[in-house]
């Protein structure tokens, strides 16, 4: 078995930092937290996007340089579009669970915003088969508008739905210190149209999109037997789950997200969890409100086209009884593609640990992570469970 021994997060927003900086920082925190350094480490792997954002295109030895114990190390670069993070965290494990490294560090991050709109848009887009090489200013918004657009025509979607999330995220976040977005908004500006508010690709709002962000996060991975005894900070890796779709998004119902339902069923089987609803929190992939929508439906907390039954009846809020994206989630934390599935961990990490500060929850013991790139194409869950 795996477990998480340390972590480590970078505010996210937009920032001064370099990827260098941010992923070293990262880097050293991570381990100080963890109480080693980089001579116990036996893998490093780190986690971007990229796409051209950066001219570095070569990251994975850059923990070295703030780190120099590290020297020597395997180190590795995993890229799987906006899951690239829990791809990285999942390579730990799996080089642990194969017994070829004892400890892994494992770094996500992203610097994006210290380019212009239409370079973000293309480079995000490189995600999508038919759009890869286009010229956009919205990126993926175009791509979620159509779910949003189909949603409504085949069930129905009330105007309030996608705004009750997104002012359910921004309200999380306010407790959150590493967000980038620390602005209560209501239901009624979210749902409506304005100045403040215009629409971004129909029928998606300005606050129905995560922001564009700067940020890093780090988790340090452990074989079990190598965890000290009494290790405050031990969270252990219950299961986890991997499953990928059509790139072409003409051969795949826009709304069903198998692969997401495929990743989070292998997951909750590994383990041992015959519901999600006997989790106590989920922190998920909502890069737009409609993926949260949709995503209530494909990991089992409500039926297909009945996933404002989670928000009628309160499920999903901080006070409810299964807390979805406490942190803020991409929406209003910030979504630094890179280091969002990584974010994802260390938040439950602290969740389930106890030291989540004004988001903690009261005594959570299992949490789950689902991390997705592109439409729904690549899909990673992870089940995290907390240590007597």
């Amino acid at each position: 078995m795996t477990s998480i021994v340390g972590w480590a997060h970078t505010r996210f927003g937009r920032l001064d930092d370099s990827l260098v900086d941010l992923i070293g920082h990262a880097a050293e925190s991570a381990l100080t937290h963890a109480e080693l350094d980089g001579h116990d480490i036996d893998e490093v792997v780190v986690a971007t996007y990229n796409a051209g954002l950066q001219p570095l295109a070569f990251p994975s030895s850059v923990p070295l340089e703030r780190v120099p114990t590290l020297r020597g190390v395997p180190c590795i670069r995993v890229e799987n579009a906006c899951a690239s993070g829990t791809a990285a965290i999942h390579h730990g494990i799996r080089s642990i669970e194969s017994g070829r490294a004892r400890q892994v560090l494992v770094i996500g991050a992203e610097k994006m915003t210290d380019r212009p709109a239409q370079q973000i848009g293309a480079a995000l887009l490189g995600a999508d088969l038919a759009l890869a090489g286009s010229e956009s200013t919205v990126g993926f918004a175009g791509l979620f508008g159509q779910v949003a657009a189909e949603y409504r025509g085949r069930y129905g979607l009330a105007d309030d739905t996608l705004a009750r999330i997104a002012h359910k995220a921004h309200r999380n976040a306010l407790d959150n210190p590493w967000a980038q977005l620390h602005r209560e908004l209501s239901v009624e500006f979210c749902a409506t149209t304005s100045a403040a508010n215009p629409v971004v690709a129909p029928p998606l709002r300005r606050t129905d999109c995560s922001p564009v962000s700067d940020g890093a996060a780090a988790v340090v991975l452990a074989a079990d037997a190598a965890v000290p005894a009494r290790c405050p900070r031990q969270v252990r890796v219950a299961g986890i789950g991997q499953a990928s779709d059509f790139l072409d998004r003409s051969r795949r119902d826009l709304l069903e997200f198998a692969g997401a339902r495929a990743a989070w069923g292998r997951a909750l089987d590994e383990a041992g969890v015959r519901s999600p609803r006997h989790l106590d929190l989920i922190e998920l992939h909502d890069c737009f409100t409609i993926a949260e929508l949709v995503l209530y439906e494909a990991l089992g907390l409500a039926a297909n086209g009945r996933g404002v039954s989670v928000l009628d009846e309160g499920v999903v809020y901080a006070d409810g009884p299964l807390p979805v994206n406490r942190s803020g989630g991409l929406k209003a934390k910030g979504h630094p593609v890179g280091a969002t599935g990584v974010s994802q961990h260390v938040l439950c990490a602290m969740q389930l640990t106890g030291t989540a500060g004004a988001m903690q929850l009261p005594n959570p013991r299992l949490a789950g992570v689902f991390n997705m790139g592109g439409l729904a194409v690549a899909n990673h869950a992870t089940i995290l469970g907390a240590v007597a």
